[in-house]
Protein backbone atom coordinates (compact mmCIF):
# COMPACT_ATOMS: atom_id res chain seq x y z
CA UNK A 1 0.00 0.00 0.00
CA UNK A 2 1.42 3.38 -1.00
CA UNK A 3 2.10 6.01 1.64
CA UNK A 4 -0.58 8.71 1.99
CA UNK A 5 0.65 12.19 1.08
CA UNK A 6 -0.17 15.28 3.17
CA UNK A 7 -0.12 19.04 2.63
CA UNK A 8 0.02 21.08 5.82
CA UNK A 9 -1.50 24.57 5.74
CA UNK A 10 -0.18 26.91 8.45
CA UNK A 11 -1.85 30.30 8.97
CA UNK A 12 0.50 33.03 10.20
CA UNK A 13 0.79 36.66 11.21
CA UNK A 14 3.96 37.69 13.08
CA UNK A 15 4.65 34.13 14.22
CA UNK A 16 8.46 34.09 14.42
CA UNK A 17 8.22 32.80 17.98
CA UNK A 18 6.21 29.72 16.94
CA UNK A 19 6.71 28.90 13.26
CA UNK A 20 9.89 26.83 13.47
CA UNK A 21 8.41 24.62 16.19
CA UNK A 22 5.28 24.06 14.09
CA UNK A 23 7.25 23.20 10.94
CA UNK A 24 9.54 20.84 12.85
CA UNK A 25 6.51 18.90 14.11
CA UNK A 26 5.15 18.16 10.63
CA UNK A 27 8.14 18.06 8.28
CA UNK A 28 8.71 14.31 8.70
CA UNK A 29 5.11 13.27 8.05
CA UNK A 30 4.11 15.52 5.14
CA UNK A 31 5.13 16.14 1.53
CA UNK A 32 4.25 19.82 1.33
CA UNK A 33 4.01 22.72 3.80
CA UNK A 34 2.17 25.91 2.84
CA UNK A 35 2.57 28.97 5.05
CA UNK A 36 -0.32 31.38 4.41
CA UNK A 37 0.76 34.70 5.83
CA UNK A 38 -1.18 37.92 6.47
CA UNK A 39 1.74 40.26 5.66
CA UNK A 40 3.82 39.73 8.79
CA UNK A 41 6.28 42.44 9.82
CA UNK A 42 8.61 40.17 11.85
CA UNK A 43 10.83 37.29 10.65
CA UNK A 44 7.99 34.92 9.75
CA UNK A 45 8.79 35.01 6.04
CA UNK A 46 12.51 34.47 6.59
CA UNK A 47 11.82 31.39 8.72
CA UNK A 48 9.52 29.97 6.05
CA UNK A 49 12.07 30.61 3.29
CA UNK A 50 14.87 29.06 5.37
CA UNK A 51 12.80 25.88 5.66
CA UNK A 52 12.09 25.75 1.90
CA UNK A 53 8.33 25.72 2.37
CA UNK A 54 5.76 27.30 0.11
CA UNK A 55 5.10 30.87 1.32
CA UNK A 56 2.10 32.87 0.12
CA UNK A 57 0.44 36.02 1.41
CA UNK A 58 -3.17 37.11 1.47
CA UNK A 59 -4.99 39.98 3.18
CA UNK A 60 -6.67 38.87 6.42
CA UNK A 61 -10.45 38.90 6.81
CA UNK A 62 -11.04 36.04 9.24
CA UNK A 63 -9.82 32.48 9.83
CA UNK A 64 -12.43 30.88 7.60
CA UNK A 65 -11.78 33.16 4.63
CA UNK A 66 -8.00 32.76 4.94
CA UNK A 67 -8.07 28.98 5.15
CA UNK A 68 -10.55 28.57 2.30
CA UNK A 69 -8.44 30.94 0.18
CA UNK A 70 -5.45 28.67 0.81
CA UNK A 71 -7.42 25.58 -0.25
CA UNK A 72 -8.31 27.27 -3.53
CA UNK A 73 -4.95 28.88 -4.32
CA UNK A 74 -2.16 26.67 -2.97
CA UNK A 75 -2.21 24.12 -5.86
CA UNK A 76 -2.60 21.18 -3.50
CA UNK A 77 -1.92 17.82 -5.12
CA UNK A 78 -1.54 15.54 -2.08
CA UNK A 79 -4.09 13.02 -0.83
CA UNK A 80 -4.76 14.79 2.48
CA UNK A 81 -4.73 18.30 3.97
CA UNK A 82 -3.85 19.14 7.57
CA UNK A 83 -4.69 22.55 9.01
CA UNK A 84 -2.60 24.10 11.80
CA UNK A 85 -2.14 27.51 13.32
CA UNK A 86 1.48 28.52 13.84
CA UNK A 87 1.20 28.27 17.64
CA UNK A 88 0.04 24.66 17.31
CA UNK A 89 2.14 21.56 16.74
CA UNK A 90 1.80 17.80 16.43
CA UNK A 91 2.96 15.78 19.40
CA UNK A 92 5.45 12.99 18.63
CA UNK A 93 2.76 10.45 19.46
CA UNK A 94 0.39 11.96 16.89
CA UNK A 95 3.12 12.07 14.26
CA UNK A 96 3.61 8.31 14.71
CA UNK A 97 -0.14 7.64 14.67
CA UNK A 98 -0.53 9.50 11.38
CA UNK A 99 2.41 7.63 9.86
CA UNK A 100 1.08 4.27 11.03
CA UNK A 101 -2.62 4.64 10.26
CA UNK A 102 -3.33 7.16 7.52
CA UNK A 103 -2.38 5.00 4.52
CA UNK A 104 -4.77 2.24 5.55
CA UNK A 105 -7.84 4.49 5.88
CA UNK A 106 -10.31 3.96 3.07
CA UNK A 107 -13.40 5.83 1.91
CA UNK A 108 -16.03 6.70 3.02
CA UNK A 109 -13.71 7.91 5.83
CA UNK A 110 -12.68 11.34 4.57
CA UNK A 111 -11.85 13.20 7.76
CA UNK A 112 -9.77 12.63 10.89
CA UNK A 113 -10.80 14.19 14.20
CA UNK A 114 -7.87 14.99 16.51
CA UNK A 115 -7.92 15.66 20.27
CA UNK A 116 -6.53 19.02 21.40
CA UNK A 117 -3.88 19.37 24.09
CA UNK A 118 -4.35 22.83 25.66
CA UNK A 119 -1.17 24.35 27.12
CA UNK A 120 -1.34 27.65 29.03
CA UNK A 121 1.64 29.32 30.71
CA UNK A 122 3.54 26.08 30.22
CA UNK A 123 0.93 23.84 31.88
CA UNK A 124 -1.20 21.23 30.17
CA UNK A 125 -4.76 22.19 31.17
CA UNK A 126 -6.62 18.88 31.45
CA UNK A 127 -9.68 19.80 33.53
CA UNK A 128 -12.49 22.30 33.13
CA UNK A 129 -13.59 22.01 29.51
CA UNK A 130 -13.53 18.27 28.88
CA UNK A 131 -11.82 16.66 25.91
CA UNK A 132 -11.85 18.93 22.86
CA UNK A 133 -11.71 17.22 19.46
CA UNK A 134 -11.41 18.99 16.12
CA UNK A 135 -11.56 17.91 12.49
CA UNK A 136 -8.17 19.04 11.18
CA UNK A 137 -7.08 16.33 8.70
CA UNK A 138 -9.17 15.57 5.61
CA UNK A 139 -9.01 14.32 2.06
CA UNK A 140 -8.12 17.02 -0.45
CA UNK A 141 -11.13 18.66 -2.06
CA UNK A 142 -13.67 17.17 0.33
CA UNK A 143 -13.81 19.81 3.09
CA UNK A 144 -13.53 23.50 3.80
CA UNK A 145 -14.06 25.87 6.70
CA UNK A 146 -17.47 27.19 7.64
CA UNK A 147 -17.89 30.83 6.71
CA UNK A 148 -18.21 32.28 10.20
CA UNK A 149 -16.68 35.21 12.07
CA UNK A 150 -15.78 33.07 15.09
CA UNK A 151 -15.78 29.45 16.24
CA UNK A 152 -15.51 28.19 12.67
CA UNK A 153 -15.15 24.45 12.06
CA UNK A 154 -14.06 22.40 9.07
CA UNK A 155 -17.02 20.75 7.35
CA UNK A 156 -16.86 17.65 5.12
CA UNK A 157 -18.69 17.83 1.80
CA UNK A 158 -19.20 14.06 1.89
CA UNK A 159 -18.12 10.99 3.78
CA UNK A 160 -17.50 10.26 7.43
CA UNK A 161 -14.93 10.97 10.11
CA UNK A 162 -13.00 8.82 12.57
CA UNK A 163 -11.13 9.81 15.73
CA UNK A 164 -7.41 9.45 16.29
CA UNK A 165 -6.30 8.98 19.90
CA UNK A 166 -3.15 11.14 20.00
CA UNK A 167 -3.25 14.94 20.26
CA UNK A 168 -2.03 18.09 18.62
CA UNK A 169 -1.06 20.91 20.98
CA UNK A 170 -2.13 24.54 21.23
CA UNK A 171 0.76 26.18 23.12
CA UNK A 172 1.12 29.93 22.63
CA UNK A 173 4.41 31.32 23.95
CA UNK A 174 3.51 35.02 23.95
CA UNK A 175 3.00 36.92 27.21
CA UNK A 176 -0.31 37.67 28.91
CA UNK A 177 -0.46 41.22 27.58
CA UNK A 178 -0.38 39.82 24.05
CA UNK A 179 -2.95 37.16 24.98
CA UNK A 180 -5.44 39.59 26.49
CA UNK A 181 -5.07 42.06 23.61
CA UNK A 182 -5.73 39.28 21.10
CA UNK A 183 -8.88 38.31 22.98
CA UNK A 184 -10.09 41.91 22.85
CA UNK A 185 -10.16 41.41 19.09
CA UNK A 186 -11.76 37.98 19.43
CA UNK A 187 -14.51 39.46 21.61
CA UNK A 188 -15.98 41.56 18.82
CA UNK A 189 -15.96 38.62 16.42
CA UNK A 190 -17.62 36.42 19.04
CA UNK A 191 -20.20 39.15 19.69
CA UNK A 192 -21.01 39.23 15.97
CA UNK A 193 -21.38 35.46 15.94
CA UNK A 194 -23.77 35.46 18.92
CA UNK A 195 -25.78 38.34 17.44
CA UNK A 196 -25.97 36.42 14.18
CA UNK A 197 -27.41 33.40 16.02
CA UNK A 198 -29.96 35.61 17.77
CA UNK A 199 -30.91 38.04 15.00
CA UNK A 200 -29.89 36.30 11.77
CA UNK A 201 -27.55 39.12 10.79
CA UNK A 202 -26.10 37.11 7.92
CA UNK A 203 -29.01 35.21 6.29
CA UNK A 204 -26.72 33.42 3.78
CA UNK A 205 -24.52 32.21 6.63
CA UNK A 206 -24.91 28.45 6.32
CA UNK A 207 -22.69 25.42 6.78
CA UNK A 208 -21.87 23.66 3.51
CA UNK A 209 -21.24 20.04 4.40
CA UNK A 210 -21.32 18.11 7.64
CA UNK A 211 -19.59 18.90 10.92
CA UNK A 212 -18.00 16.40 13.28
CA UNK A 213 -20.21 15.18 16.11
CA UNK A 214 -18.44 17.28 18.74
CA UNK A 215 -18.55 20.40 16.54
CA UNK A 216 -22.30 19.93 16.05
CA UNK A 217 -22.81 19.47 19.78
CA UNK A 218 -20.74 22.56 20.51
CA UNK A 219 -22.80 24.59 18.03
CA UNK A 220 -26.01 23.48 19.74
CA UNK A 221 -24.62 24.49 23.14
CA UNK A 222 -23.62 27.87 21.73
CA UNK A 223 -27.16 28.47 20.47
CA UNK A 224 -28.45 27.66 23.95
CA UNK A 225 -25.83 29.95 25.52
CA UNK A 226 -26.89 32.81 23.23
CA UNK A 227 -30.37 32.76 24.79
CA UNK A 228 -29.11 33.16 28.37
CA UNK A 229 -28.98 36.58 30.14
CA UNK A 230 -26.00 38.80 29.37
CA UNK A 231 -23.19 38.79 31.96
CA UNK A 232 -24.87 36.20 34.19
CA UNK A 233 -24.14 33.51 31.61
CA UNK A 234 -20.40 34.28 31.66
CA UNK A 235 -20.28 33.98 35.45
CA UNK A 236 -22.22 30.70 35.45
CA UNK A 237 -20.00 29.31 32.71
CA UNK A 238 -16.88 30.10 34.75
CA UNK A 239 -18.33 28.43 37.88
CA UNK A 240 -19.28 25.38 35.82
CA UNK A 241 -15.78 25.05 34.40
CA UNK A 242 -13.79 25.97 37.48
CA UNK A 243 -15.84 24.20 40.16
CA UNK A 244 -18.01 21.50 38.64
CA UNK A 245 -15.55 20.48 35.91
CA UNK A 246 -12.67 20.58 38.44
CA UNK A 247 -10.69 23.38 36.83
CA UNK A 248 -9.53 24.43 40.30
CA UNK A 249 -7.26 21.35 40.37
CA UNK A 250 -5.05 22.88 37.68
CA UNK A 251 -3.24 25.27 40.03
CA UNK A 252 -2.54 28.95 39.38
CA UNK A 253 -2.27 28.41 35.63
CA UNK A 254 -5.67 26.73 35.65
CA UNK A 255 -7.25 29.57 37.59
CA UNK A 256 -5.86 32.14 35.17
CA UNK A 257 -6.96 30.12 32.14
CA UNK A 258 -10.52 29.57 33.32
CA UNK A 259 -10.91 33.08 34.72
CA UNK A 260 -9.47 34.88 31.69
CA UNK A 261 -10.87 32.65 28.94
CA UNK A 262 -14.03 31.43 30.70
CA UNK A 263 -15.18 34.60 32.49
CA UNK A 264 -13.25 37.77 31.62
CA UNK A 265 -13.30 37.12 27.87
CA UNK A 266 -16.95 36.10 27.78
CA UNK A 267 -17.93 39.09 29.90
CA UNK A 268 -16.12 41.28 27.38
CA UNK A 269 -18.12 39.61 24.59
CA UNK A 270 -21.34 40.44 26.45
CA UNK A 271 -20.13 44.02 26.97
CA UNK A 272 -19.69 44.34 23.19
CA UNK A 273 -23.19 42.97 22.63
CA UNK A 274 -24.58 45.36 25.26
CA UNK A 275 -22.81 48.30 23.59
CA UNK A 276 -24.15 47.38 20.16
CA UNK A 277 -27.71 46.77 21.33
CA UNK A 278 -27.74 49.96 23.40
CA UNK A 279 -26.93 51.90 20.24
CA UNK A 280 -29.02 49.90 17.77
CA UNK A 281 -31.60 47.85 19.63
CA UNK A 282 -32.23 44.55 17.84
CA UNK A 283 -32.46 46.03 14.36
CA UNK A 284 -30.11 44.03 12.06
CA UNK A 285 -29.71 46.90 9.59
CA UNK A 286 -28.76 49.38 12.32
CA UNK A 287 -26.33 46.85 13.80
CA UNK A 288 -24.63 46.30 10.45
CA UNK A 289 -24.30 50.05 9.91
CA UNK A 290 -22.96 50.49 13.44
CA UNK A 291 -20.33 47.78 12.96
CA UNK A 292 -19.22 49.39 9.73
CA UNK A 293 -19.05 52.90 11.20
CA UNK A 294 -17.49 52.03 14.56
CA UNK A 295 -15.37 48.96 13.75
CA UNK A 296 -14.92 49.05 9.93
CA UNK A 297 -16.56 45.62 9.64
CA UNK A 298 -18.86 44.97 6.71
CA UNK A 299 -21.26 42.05 7.05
Amino acid sequence: MSKASITVIILTFNEQIHLQRCIDSVKDICQNIVVVDSFSTDNTQQIAVKNNVQFVQNKWTNYATQFNWALENANISTDWVLRLDADEYLTEALQKEIQNKLSSIQTPINGIVLPLKRVFLGRHIKRGTGVIKLLRLFRTGLAKSESRWMDEHIALSKGQTIDFSEAFADDNLNNLSWWTQKHVGYALREAIDLLDIELDLIPTHKTEGSLSKQASNKRALKKSYSKKPLFLRAFIYFIYRYIFRLGFLEGKEGFLWHFLQGWWYRTLVDAKIYEIKKACGSDPIKIKNYLKEQYSISL
